[in-house]
């Protein structure tokens, strides 16, 4: 969240209903198609236009040697879809991003996350996903996606965000809703079952032309339900349960053996395990510090200098433009605007930001306070949302004469108090708290006689949750052990 150079100026609910229509969507059913109809002028024209917008929303393209590794498979795989009959013709980035995600959208544009990059364990796992998101597109699910959610969706197609292997539904159509659910990780609809198999389908398909392992994407499969049964065991601590509209990891659980199944017929190809392991080695692991970190149920931003807490049983997900905080009783985001000087104004502009065209939103009366030193102005307005009332609270702060940043939570009438300890959290960080930030980043090492999976899951940066971590991490099952001369990742705090 607010990386310097990107802080955006547009407002909770601009940027809740942000143009981005062209959602990703699964497949339809039917049979699947071997080949489809090369990149249009029109889906080109659509696509660089959404490009930057999409850099902007998940922290922006990475350079360097691992990047150009991952645009190099990427291109490969998708090659095979039929899209294009050049790698020139698709543009592959990888994502700045802390978050699971891989997506592409029409125009031949094709993205995954570091984060997910990382959960990977060969380089047919990595063409394994980005095939599966191409697929969607190969098929012109994009299009097929904008027109139901224009019929259907709550959302309606401005709401109607990307959406990629990993991503799950919001279910809120709301405008309060909406504003609360900013981000392209967390604005997105369902896939179905049927679509979703059919990707994998598709995806399957062109790993085998393409010379790799078919089962690589029953094996990364696997990976991410871990990696979900993980995080749901994470957040339970405190009773921090994730509830099914903050969801941003559709089950792939129900799709592995079905993966497995349509691979075996096709029999083996390449992995490039080791060569992808050298490759990705040092990548950046976890929050980006530019970003801001989560640790725990602290939010802390070296750069901008401040940090505040989450309430107990909440969790948090850190995005480019702001930090969702989510739980059962309520939900809250950090973010900021433009700020004139005058802190009641500030407060006024995002009540009425935040209700948008649909609903005149002020606040019952405004208070001024001091928290921890800064001055800070708060309002709430009680709402009819459906079939009851909601709590809304704009809790803002002045960090300077124009800067300015501001809690926006919501929860049901009477119990905005669940906030009150997040609110009086906020708080200005020492030079020296800010160096003591420092990123996590992935070291591979190879497995020496004698090592084992405890003894290197010692290395882990965690406190907790080590031994689950590295298992998961490495694709490792609960029985799994180590051999010699094997190489494996260790998530470790950047030298």
């Amino acid at each position: 969240m607010f990386r310097r150079s990107r802080i955006s100026n547009r407002s909770l609910a601009s940027l809740a209903v942000a143009p981005l229509a062209l959602a990703l969507t699964g497949c339809m059913g039917g049979e699947v198609p071997s080949t489809s109809t090369p990149i249009t002028d029109n889906e080109a024209a659509q696509g660089a236009e959404y490009h930057p917008q999409l850099l902007a929303e998940f922290g922006g393209a990475m350079t360097g040697p691992q990047a150009s590794y991952v645009e190099s498979v990427g291109k490969n795989i998708a090659v095979q879809s039929g899209l294009g009959n050049a790698q020139d013709s698709f543009t592959v980035s990888l994502l700045n991003s802390s978050v699971n995600n891989a997506f592409a959208i029409p125009g031949g544009y094709i993205y995954t996350t570091r984060q997910l990059v990382g959960l990977m364990n060969n380089e047919a796992e990595l063409a394994g996903v980005l095939g599966h998101e191409v697929a969607h597109v190969a098929a012109r699910h994009s299009q097929r996606r904008q027109q139901a959610a224009q019929r259907n969706s709550i959302l309606g197609a401005a709401g109607a965000i990307l959406s990629g292997v990993l991503l799950g539904n919001s279910g809120i159509g709301e405008t309060l809703s909406r504003g609360f659910l900013q981000g392209s990780q967390l604005l997105t609809l369902r896939f179905s079952r049927s679509q979703e198999l059919q990707a994998d389908e598709l995806g399957i398909q062109y790993l085998d032309t393409a010379g790799y392992d078919p089962r690589a994407m029953s094996t990364v499969l696997a990976s991410l339900a871990a990696q979900n049964s993980l995080d749901a065991q994470l957040l339970g601590q405190g009773n921090a349960s994730v509830p099914e509209w903050a969801s941003t990891h559709p089950d792939p659980a129900s799709r592995v053996q079905t993966a497995l199944s349509k691979a075996q017929p096709l029999g083996t190809g390449v992995t490039n395990r080791d060569t992808f392991l050298t490759r990705i080695d040092g990548l950046l692991y976890g929050d980006d510090p530019q970003q801001g970190v989560i640790e725990g149920n602290t939010f802390i931003h070296p750069e901008l200098r401040f940090a505040f807490n989450a309430p107990q049983g909440f969790y948090m997900v850190n995005g480019t433009r702001a930090v969702s905080i989510q739980g059962q009783s309520g939900k809250a985001q950090l973010t900021l605007a433009p700020y004139s000087g005058d802190l009641e104004r500030y407060v006024r502009e995002q009540f009425t930001a935040l209700g948008g065209d649909e609903q005149q939103l002020t606040p019952s009366e405004l208070r001024r306070t001091t928290v921890n030193g800064l001055s800070a102005a708060y309002g709430t307005a009680r709402v009819n949302n459906g079939n009851s009332q909601v709590d809304v609270v704009i809790f803002a702060y002045e960090f300077s004469s124009d800067r300015a940043y501001h809690f926006a939570t919501i929860s049901p009438a009477g119990s905005s108090g669940t906030f009150t300890s997040m609110f009086n959290s906020m708080r200005r960080i020492t030079s020296t708290e800010a160096a003591g930030v420092i990123p996590r980043e992935i070291d591979v090492v190879t497995v020496r006689s004698g090592d084992t999976v405890s003894g290197l899951a010692r290395r882990m940066a965690y406190d907790s949750a080590q031994e689950a971590r590295f298992r998961v991490l490495n694709g490792l099952g609960s029985s799994d052990q180590l051999r010699a001369g094997q190489k494996v990742k260790v998530v470790v705090r950047s030298r």
